[in-house]
């Protein structure tokens, strides 16, 4: 099979030994399984005659770990693969959505992409979890600073969150009474002109923020804890300190099933919640990292073997037009 990652312009800079990135763990896995696999970014997409083309790299294992070769760098046809996995980071700029429109023209009968950029470009990490408002904080989506300081009045301490960046970009935290009230909220907003999404404050989230992962419309067994970091009030530092090992409730499970079945029925296979407290806060479904380096060593488990199988079936089931095996 051969098979395209598409990722970002930073994780191609550090590629190589980056066992913290999601995309290499899964890029061994399918070389592994005889896939051939090759690596872009969006900038290297293109059309030609309404078809769309990428340049890219071949990718390849070295004494357990992942290289390109980068002084070669051929052309494809994208419809010479049968797998697409898009999974650049944000913010979704204009580039960004650029990308997704170029991959409009890949016929999804011979390539199946995951996951789908149409779905991820209609799918705001943050508006759009308000898709399963009932499962959320209380929160309102708004630029107008009347709108913010009426919730932080009636909430008392509150999240507010630009609604295009990742990893907690530009997150901030506002107590009522706080006399940097109304710069925060005006920076925030960009003076009323950019829409923000703001939550109550959860108390728990001293804690840290649990992540729940997708795989179709099935919940991976694995959980980790992502730990406040540097004394901020939010999870910023991906290491060993700040990655707990978690366990999903009966309660917790059975109430994100729909999550997962609503997302994957509309092309967003692969996906992960962060949720306080059994709230879920974001919804991440561009480049959503799956922790498999800690979740390994928490779980004395091999969770990128679950992963490449289902994406594997996934590709067979585009062809034989059945769902994809259900991952235990």
């Amino acid at each position: 099979m051969k098979i395209l990652f598409i990722i970002d312009r930073i994780e191609l800079k550090y590629f190589e030994f980056n066992k913290l990135v999601t995309n290499f763990w899964l890029i061994k896995g399918l070389i592994e399984k005889g896939c051939e696999v090759y690596i872009a970014t969006i900038d290297m997409l293109k059309l030609k005659n309404a078809k769309a083309y990428a340049d890219c790299y071949f990718s390849y294992i070295n004494e357990d770990n992942i290289f390109y070769d980068k002084e070669n760098k051929n052309e494809f046809c994208i419809e010479d693969f049968q797998l697409v996995m898009f999974r650049p980071d944000p913010p979704v700029d204009l580039d960004y959505i650029n990308a997704t429109y170029i991959l409009d023209f890949v016929d999804r009968n011979k390539t199946l992409i995951m996951n789908e950029t149409k779905a991820v470009r209609n799918f705001n990490e943050k508006l759009h979890a308000v898709m399963f408002n009932d499962l959320m904080p209380i929160n309102i989506v708004t630029s107008s600073f009347n709108d913010i300081l009426e919730f932080l009045n009636e909430q008392n301490e509150i999240i507010i969150k630009p609604l295009n960046q990742c990893f907690g970009g530009g997150v901030m935290y506002l107590k009522k009474g706080d006399k940097n009230t109304a710069v925060i909220i005006n920076q925030m907003t960009q003076n009323g002109t950019k829409a923000v999404m703001v939550q109550k404050y959860i108390d728990k989230a001293v804690y840290g923020d649990k992540r729940v992962l997708f795989l179709g419309e099935n919940i991976l067994p694995y959980c980790v804890q992502k730990v406040p970091s540097n004394n901020d009030f939010k999870f910023c530092e991906h290491n060993d300190s700040n990655i707990k090992k978690a366990v999903l409730t009966d309660e917790e499970l059975e109430k994100f099933k729909p999550v997962a079945k609503k997302l994957n029925s509309m092309g967003i296979y692969m996906a992960g919640l962060d949720v306080i407290d059994g709230k879920i806060i974001e919804i991440n479904v561009t480049s959503p990292c799956y922790f498999i380096k800690e979740i390994n060593g928490h779980f004395g488990c091999n969770i990128e073997n679950d992963i490449v199988n289902y994406i594997l079936c996934a590709v067979q089931s585009r062809i034989t037009k059945e769902k994809p095996l259900i991952v235990s």
